[in-house]
């Protein structure tokens, strides 16, 4: 399969896979687009600006591990769009492993991410093989802020607020229901310790005057990423939307979910969540406008003796990740990357490279304090 096009991307007629083909376009990467449906696929490619001058072809697949390992086999890459990852997601990771392929998601679920790096990481490193998941907005920009913020400062505490202006797609609303039923870990002195059951933060943000609502929300990947680490010991994470009506909605969620929803089994929990998912977001939003859609993350250090901040502002969520996943993609066609097995973006393919790729295209720029 020497002529295989070295990039697949799962899910590509989804919001957040559109965008990624559109940079994958913009790299001049060859990728194959795959999803359940050839006609939704084809319609939806067709509006992607530039498509004409892309290397590309689309694959109908059901979504079996066998039919996926066959549609990777011979690939290089695969940026897997497909959430929520905690019911997705394994099937998907099987199936690149099985086909030798690097693996790449946009996904944010704690419970997901402490599965590949306790289940999968080793098994992708004995291959020489790299598997990062959370690959986007909400968790690479502040991942490439906290190891910024350790050049310069001698911290060990870590605290992280990510949040956005935007209206959540049909894949980030079920994601968002579906992490309720998780058990959301912060990290403290490399141990991982529960965050109290629907508890809501106010935070204060740069830029805006009213604190904004946040919430744990799954736990984020940082206190994963950050686990036996030899300098950071305590990580926090918190985020949410720059629109406290939907926190207030979400967080009502939570306290139901905890009286209501709990007790019920576990595929009767997960039904009740998908359907009030469903009921909030049914349809496609429309592309971010980069003077509406935008985005902050800030990101706390302290030491005994020190204090450092980051902040990255930015616009268009979905549009960073669509970058960051098309940026990895082609870092690993193009070769190796920094680690194996599980790691970060800003790990694998370095925290500057990161911010300097987002600060290009205009989405994000990072400053130190």
């Amino acid at each position: 399969m020497a002529n295989k096009r070295p990039v697949v991307v799962y899910g590509a007629n989804g919001f957040s896979g559109r965008l990624v083909v559109e940079y994958l376009r913009e790299y001049n990467v060859p990728f194959i687009a795959a999803g359940r449906s050839r006609q939704r696929l084809e319609e939806v490619l067709a509006k992607v600006p530039g498509i004409e001058s892309a290397n590309f072809e689309i694959v109908e697949t059901s979504g079996t591990v066998e039919e996926l390992t066959k549609l990777f086999s011979g690939a290089k890459v695969v940026c897997n769009t497909v959430g929520p990852f905690i019911y997705n997601g394994p099937r998907v990771v099987e199936a690149a492993l099985a086909a030798g392929c690097h693996y790449l998601d946009i996904s944010g679920e704690q419970a997901w991410i402490r599965q590949i790096a306790e289940q999968w990481s080793c098994k992708f490193a004995d291959r020489g093989l790299l598997i990062a998941p959370a690959t986007a907005f909400m968790s690479t920009s502040s991942d490439a802020a906290i190891r910024l913020c350790l050049e310069t400062a001698k911290v060990d505490t870590i605290e992280t607020v990510t949040m956005f202006k935007g209206i959540p797609t049909f894949g980030s609303t079920q994601t968002i229901f579906a992490v309720i039923q998780t058990d959301a870990q912060f990290l403290e002195q490399n141990q991982y310790k529960p965050w109290p059951k629907a508890t809501r933060y106010d935070v204060a943000i740069p830029g805006y005057v009213q604190s904004q609502l946040a919430l744990a929300w799954g736990g984020f990947p940082q206190p994963v990423w950050y686990k036996n680490h030899p300098q950071i010991a305590n990580v926090r994470s918190y985020g949410g939307l720059l629109d406290r009506q939907i926190m207030e909605g979400v967080a009502a969620t939570e306290k139901l979910f905890e009286e209501q929803i709990r007790p019920l089994s576990k595929a009767e929990q997960e039904k009740r969540l998908s359907d009030m998912a469903n009921a909030v977001q049914g349809g496609t939003p429309p592309r971010e406008n980069s003077r509406e859609q935008r985005t902050i993350d800030v990101v706390a250090g302290r030491g005994s003796t020190e204090v450092v901040h980051c902040v990255v502002v930015g616009t268009c969520c979905y549009k960073q990740t669509g970058l960051l996943q098309a940026f990895a993609a082609h870092n690993l066609v193009c070769g190796p990357p920094r680690k194996v097995g599980f790691a970060s973006a800003a790990e694998a393919f370095g925290h500057r490279e990161v911010l300097r790729t987002l600060e290009s295209h205009g989405l994000a720029k990072a400053k130190l304090y």
